[in-house]
């Protein structure tokens, strides 16, 4: 981490994704704690600012496969699926949630009407200019979708964008996804890095795979 100019964006580690008795449960989201609580705590000891998001969806959305989407019910606000997970450090910092109004909320940038398509703006992009960031680091669930999304927006608004491959995982609706995904954010410059090495992988001597 460098300092003032760099911010880690802790991506959706809420329970209906990491816990296994969540409704969307990640296979191997416990995996993820270790590595995303060191990149929260070298966060903090550099200065760095540290930004938690989160799923808050209504009861009903078309998000969800019983309105008319494709996915489960999870994450509906106030419940315990959609509260950060008990094992994922949780230091002073800002918070940003999504699909609030029933909105696709992919990336912790955006969201898109999932009827009439119109896209909006969650306010992350003004809250890290406000505070000089220039560079992100993104880490937590799941990869082949709000981690992916997350990192392919910083791309576009010109943010330096680190994945952390080790403090990550995908949900695979379609097996292979996670794979897809790190060639998808490597194709638009994402630099794929471990927690540990802080290193592009093109330094660690190899390419990045999802661990698992």
């Amino acid at each position: 981490m460098n300092g003032s100019s760099t911010a880690l964006i802790v991506v959706d580690m809420q329970n209906d994704f990491a816990d296994p008795r969540g409704s969307l449960y990640v296979p191997g989201a416990e995996q993820v704690f270790t590595p995303l609580n060191a990149a929260i705590e070298r966060a903090r000891s550099a200065g760095s600012l540290v930004v938690y998001t989160q799923d808050w969806h209504p009861p009903s959305t078309p998000h969800f496969k019983k309105d008319g989407g494709i996915w489960p019910v999870h994450c509906v606000r106030d419940s315990w699926g959609a509260q950060l997970h008990e094992s994922i450090l949780h230091v002073p910092g800002e918070s940003i949630r999504k699909g609030v109004g029933g909105e696709d909320g992919y990336s912790a940038f955006s969201f898109r009407d999932p009827v009439g398509g119109k896209i909006g703006e969650t306010g992350l992009e003004r809250l890290l200019r406000s505070h000089g960031v220039r560079d992100v680091v993104v880490g937590g669930l799941a990869l082949d979708y709000c981690v992916k999304e997350t990192a392919l927006d910083a791309l576009r608004k010109g943010f330096g964008t680190t994945v952390l491959v080790d403090a990550t995982r995908p949900v695979e609706l379609q097996p292979g996804d996670g794979e897809r995904s790190l060639d998808e954010l490597r194709r638009h410059g994402a630099r794929l890095a471990t927690v540990d090495a802080e290193l592009p992988t093109d330094q660690l001597g190899g390419t990045a795979s999802v661990p698992p």
